[in-house]
Parts: C-alpha cells; sequence; structure tokens
C-alpha cells in the first residue's frame, strides 16, 4: 500500500472516530490536504456576539463575481466552530463559490430560534460585503449539514427570519442540506426537546410547514446507512416542498452514514460519493 492510500486511510478512520464521538474536528482539519483557495478574512463580525463571527473563502481566480454561499456546519445545536470547517470552505470555493462559514449562538446560551436569528444576521452581511470580496450577492445560495442543514432550510423557507433583518427572501436562490434533521415532532429525544421544547409553536419549528410554490430551489441528501438523522427527515421534507410544486432534487447515497455526508467534501474522501459534484451541480442550474 502506498503513502497516499495509507494517508487516506488513516484519515477516513480519524474523521470517523471523531466524528461519531461528536469530538471537534480539529485533527481532520488540520490533517486533511485542502482545496487550492484564498482565504481573504477570517473572524469577521456580522454582529456584536463573540459567535457573530464568520470566516471568507475565494476562488483563486474567475471570470467575473463569482456566485456566494454560506456554510452552516452541524453539531446538535450545542458545539461546532468555523475554523474546523475550513476545508469545506476551500472546497466550495475551488467550485468557484464564494464562500461564507459563520459560526452561530449554541446551546447551553442560545434555544431555537436564536441560532436562525444569526443565520439572517449573516445573510444580510454577505449582500452587504459580497460584492467587495469578488461575489455576487444577488447568486446567493445556503449550504449546510446536519443541524446547519436545518438553520438553512428554515433561512431559505421561513421569510420571517429575513425580513427580520430588512433583507428580501427573495435573494435566497436555492438551498442545499446534508443529512438534515426536518421532521422531529413530537420532541422524543434530548437534543430535540432541550433546543426547541420552549417554542410555542412547535409545527411552526419544523421546515415543511413552510413548504410553498416559488420556495428557493432544494438539494436535499442523506445517506442510507444514517442512524443519527434518519433519512426519513430528507424524504418528508423533500415531498412537501415537491407536493408544493417547489424544484427538488433528492439523493440517498448508499453506505453513507451521518457525518459522510460532509466529509465527503473534502479531498480525501471524495470518492466514497459524488456529493460535491451533485450539489455544485443542482446549485449552479438554480443559479442560471
Amino acid at each position: 500500500m502506498d503513502g497516499s492510500v495509507t494517508r487516506r486511510t488513516g484519515l477516513t478512520a480519524l474523521a470517523a472516530s471523531l466524528a461519531s464521538a461528536c469530538s471537534p474536528l480539529s485533527m481532520f482539519a488540520t490533517l486533511t490536504p485542502k482545496d487550492a483557495a484564498l482565504a481573504p478574512a477570517s473572524g469577521v463580525a456580522f454582529g456584536p456576539h463573540p459567535r457573530q463571527r464568520l470566516d471568507v473563502y475565494a476562488p483563486r481566480k474567475g471570470d467575473g463575481p463569482a456566485p456566494t454561499a454560506l456554510f452552516f456546519y452541524g453539531g446538535s445545536w450545542d458545539s461546532g466552530r468555523r475554523q474546523d470547517y475550513g476545508w469545506v470552505g476551500r472546497a466550495l470555493a475551488a467550485q468557484g463559490f464564494l464562500t461564507l462559514v459563520p459560526d452561530y449562538r449554541i446551546f447551553p446560551e442560545a434555544r431555537y430560534p436564536t441560532f436562525i436569528d444569526d443565520g439572517a444576521l449573516a445573510v444580510k452581511w454577505a449582500i452587504a460585503q459580497a460584492a467587495g470580496l469578488g461575489g455576487d450577492p444577488s447568486r446567493l445560495v445556503l449550504i449546510g449539514h446536519s443541524a446547519g442543514a436545518y438553520n438553512a432550510s428554515m433561512l431559505a423557507l421561513d421569510d420571517r427570519y429575513l425580513r427580520a433583518v430588512d433583507v428580501d427572501p427573495g435573494v435566497i436562490r436555492a438551498f442545499a442540506g446534508l443529512s438534515g434533521p426536518y421532521d422531529f415532532l413530537p420532541l422524543d429525544g434530548p437534543i430535540t426537546r432541550r433546543t426547541f421544547a420552549d417554542s410555542p409553536d412547535l409545527p411552526a419549528t419544523q421546515p415543511g410547514a413552510y413548504a410553498r410554490p416559488g420556495a428557493p430551489a432544494a438539494f436535499l441528501a442523506t445517506g442510507d446507512a444514517d442512524t443519527t438523522v434518519y433519512p426519513r427527515n430528507t424524504r418528508k421534507l423533500a415531498a412537501a416542498l415537491r407536493a408544493a410544486g417547489a424544484r427538488v432534487e433528492e439523493r440517498h447515497y448508499a453506505g453513507l452514514d451521518h457525518s459522510d455526508t460532509v466529509l465527503a467534501l473534502s479531498r480525501p474522501l471524495r470518492g466514497k460519493a459524488p456529493v460535491l459534484t451533485d450539489m455544485v451541480t443542482f446549485l449552479r442550474a438554480s443559479l442560471t
């Protein structure tokens, strides 16, 4: 076995062990080979709170303003930090997207809907600042994994959050959700109970409640081996959007578990499934 294969195998094992243990992906973020991209800004404030900070990744070259993407990471709404997802930002930037990776407030300090409010502020910042970073704020997409996929879906579908920060919800052209929890009523698990139980209107916490004609195009993907957020979440949101007349592409990747759908965006693990290619192809088509 040559050295490159050995390294890929080691990274796969490391990523799987970290993700399965819900540990920070700092080691993976440090060790994994990264795509070539620019990193013109880091730790930029989009609000006054210490968790309202974002990092920026940009294509190394392009023929004009790049479409703009915000990537929201997961972590059960109680963990995660943007620094551990620079490899995602670089992967998307290498595909031609000006990419922003924001932090957001998490439990126990924050509960629903604070993390969505923070996402709305990050979108507002992107609209105001993307052009100065080489991006096109009129071609804006949202991407998320796990809890971040929930955040992205709510920002794309429930227009209250963007309107609250004086942003036209129509600015979101498409969104991509990887292994997202979209259908979790009744609240029968400790994560959703602690995060959402204080809501006076639990049905309003579900993204499918906002399926409508004219909703942003949706790329919804999951792994059929996911036992953390079951694939039925993807199926149900896709069905609701499809029934409402919205454009949806639904993907179920054989053998992928919960963390695999985001890890497949990394350079050494793309051979597991064409998640990056499928997602980027869909998003580009949605921007034409």
